[in-house]
C-alpha cells in the first residue's frame, strides 16, 4: 500500500495558481483594460483632449503596474530608512 500526502500537492497547486493568476492580471489584464479605456473614452467623447488625457492616464496605470517590483523595493527601502530614526544620530536644531 502506498501513502500519499495530498496537502503538499494542493499547497503547491495554490501557490502556482496564484502566481499564474497574478502574472495574467499584470501582463495581460491591465494592458487590455487600459486599451479598452482609451477606446471607450475616444469613442464616447470624439474629442482629442479627453482622449489624450485617457491615453496619459492609461499609460500611468500601465507603467505603475508594470514596475511593481521597483515600487515594492523603493517602498521597502523608505520604510527601513525611517524605521527607528533611519539609523542616523538626531541633529538638534534651533528651537
Amino acid at each position: 500500500m502506498q501513502t500519499t500526502t495530498l496537502a503538499i500537492d494542493w499547497i503547491s497547486f495554490g501557490t502556482n495558481f496564484g502566481t499564474d493568476l497574478k502574472s495574467l492580471i499584470f501582463n495581460i489584464g491591465i494592458p487590455v483594460l487600459c486599451g479598452i479605456f482609451v477606446l471607450v473614452v475616444g469613442w464616447k467623447t470624439r474629442a482629442p483632449g479627453p482622449t489624450l488625457m485617457a491615453v496619459i492616464f492609461a499609460g500611468i496605470v500601465w507603467g505603475l503596474s508594470a514596475n511593481m517590483a521597483t515600487i515594492k523595493d523603493t517602498t521597502g527601502d523608505t520604510v527601513k530608512q525611517y524605521d527607528g530614526g533611519g539609523g542616523h544620530s538626531i541633529v538638534q536644531g534651533d528651537q
